[in-house]
């Protein structure tokens, strides 16, 4: 039989059928998002296209018509990947509903980290999370069970209430001791740890030979560092700057990928400085990332090493008690003392620049549009008066506090950025939220690889926003707001977030573990 006559057969048996050949029925899903504007920054995709979706992956980006179980119309508004937060201190499931309403889908503690590792993974599991979680090792309390012969919990609030002995801060390890901090630290990255947090500037007396060896152990595991500089000053010796300096020479030593948290803060009034030895090092080949928030001001406990020692004021710029608050209230004098003295674990914000001036404002700016850089909130945990709430707390009380990022980061920066500003393209701006920091962690992190992306065989981290509409309504004084105009969330193809209302009965967050485990 030729090939002539079996199409005209098909043809025939098209036509008795209804004309399906001619007429091809629309593919179907479990999901359709429709019309709406698909940003991929992998490929550069910036165009009106439909997604469809089965299971938990992304199958089509297309023209062509689909049909779905459940349709999203996306029209007039923007479909992107889930952001992605590499800097996320709150990993409670309240603190992950509270960034799941700013479009973020994968919440990572990277710049602590926690131990036991395995404490972390198992309790989140037991108990759900409605978007992505991970950790890397924290290395700070690795030292403080060798030095201080403690028991380490997988706890931000643990690792807070150490402040209260300097001890460990302060300290150089011996040999021996810092032989048993690479064993925990190495069971931590058995255990599943994305990469190890330095905490440096929390125990800015540790030996430069044992960060070293640290970084080596990375190295050698195949797995990035999360560091805070050893430093918070602008004055020399002991400058933002040499911390920074530390980071660098330790990465081009080991080869070790080492990324520098929080550049806005950690650098003060000296951002343009400190980002070009950054940018420096990264076009001779130094494996280096960074990231900032849009903020002026960061969060801590009262007590850190950082606001100790006869001349810390001046060192951060000339602060004055009035420039931190706790619970939207700036403090006295004595009232920073008493914290300091009887409660040194007290989260804090500190403003440590004015953005209501133009020029602060245009510092802010050179460290959140750094090149090559990317976003991540540094955000915490919620609490009321003092006290954490309870996890399943949900909606948040009006009156819960925490820094203002811990809820707004992404829709704030998308805002300001893209929207008013007009500093990046809104693909350039969603590569900093989405696919940049899965590539900073995608080498070691298998599931990353599949993640700040829109395109078939990705995962289905999904965010669907209106860029006319996009705003954060946290503040430092009411910061219990979640931002508006985020309509849709995916999480692994589960709709999290629907019409901006938060499902509280699904909980399709997965683990994310480097590729040891």
């Amino acid at each position: 039989m030729s090939n002539s006559m079996i199409l005209g057969i098909g043809a025939l048996l098209a036509l008795a059928c209804g004309g399906a050949a001619a007429n091809p029925q629309p593919a179907h899903y479990d999901i359709a998002i429709l019309g709406g504007r698909v940003i991929d920054p992998e490929t550069g995709l910036d165009a009106i296209r439909n997604v469809g979706i089965r299971g938990d992956r992304i199958v089509a980006v297309a023209e062509a018509a689909m049909t779905a179980t459940t349709v999203i119309d996306a029209s007039g508004r923007v479909v992107s990947p889930g952001f992605i937060d590499l800097h996320a201190h709150g990993q409670t499931v309240l603190a992950a509903r509270m960034q799941a309403l700013d479009g973020v889908t994968t919440a990572l503690e990277l710049e602590a980290g926690v131990l036991p590792v395995e404490d972390f993974y198992a309790q989140r599991a037991d108990q759900g999370r409605p978007i992505n979680y991970g950790t890397a090792v924290n290395w700070a309390s690795a030292r403080i069970a060798v030095l201080m012969n403690k028991s380490p919990q997988a706890d931000i609030s643990w690792f807070m209430q150490q402040f209260s002995n300097p001890a460990w801060q302060s300290r150089l390890a011996t040999e021996p001791e810092v032989e048993q901090m690479a064993k925990l630290v190495q069971e931590g990255l058995d255990q599943g740890a994305l990469g190890v947090g330095f905490l440096l500037g929390y125990a800015p007396g540790t030996g430069r030979k044992e960060y070293y060896r640290m970084t080596q152990l990375a190295a050698r595991n195949s797995v990035p560092t999360f560091t805070h500089a050893r430093f918070l000053s602008m004055l020399e010796p002991d400058s933002s700057f040499e911390g920074t300096q530390e980071i660098i020479a330790t990465a081009a030593g080991t080869g070790a990928q080492v990324h520098i948290v929080h550049l806005n803060s950690i650098s003060l009034r000296d951002i343009g400085i400190v980002s070009s030895m950054i940018a420096g090092a990264r076009e001779r080949g130094v494996r280096v990332t960074t990231e900032a928030y849009p903020y002026g001001a960061g969060s801590t406990g009262i007590g850190a090493a950082m606001f100790r020692g006869p001349d810390w004021r001046e060192r951060i710029g000339g602060v004055t008690a009035g420039s931190f608050d706790v619970d939207g209230e700036r403090l006295s004098e004595d009232e920073l003392a008493r914290l300091q003295r009887e409660a040194p674990g007290t989260q804090t914000v500190l403003h440590f620049l004015d953005t209501t001036n133009p020029r602060d404002q245009q510092l802010l700016d050179q460290a959140v549009l750094f090149s090559g850089g990317v976003i991540a909130s540094d955000g915490g945990d919620w609490t009321v008066a003092g006290e954490p709430l309870p996890p399943a707390t949900w909606p948040l009380p009006e009156g819960a506090w925490s820094h203002p990022r811990s809820a707004g980061t992404f829709a704030r920066f998308l805002r300001q950025y893209v929207r008013e500003q007009k500093s990046l393209t809104l693909l350039a701006a969603i590569e900093r939220i989405t696919f940049g920091p899965a590539a900073i962690m995608q080498e070691s992190a298998p599931q990353l690889r599949q993640k700040g992306r829109i395109q078939p065989g990705a995962d289905a981290d999904i965010v669907v926003f209106d860029l006319a509409r996009i705003t954060d309504n946290a503040t430092y004084a009411t910061p219990a707001q979640p931002s508006g105009g985020i309509d849709y969330v995916l999480v692994n193809g589960e709709l999290l977030v629907a019409e901006g209302r938060l499902d509280t009965a699904v909980m399709p967050g997965r683990p994310m573990r480097n590729e040891r485990r």
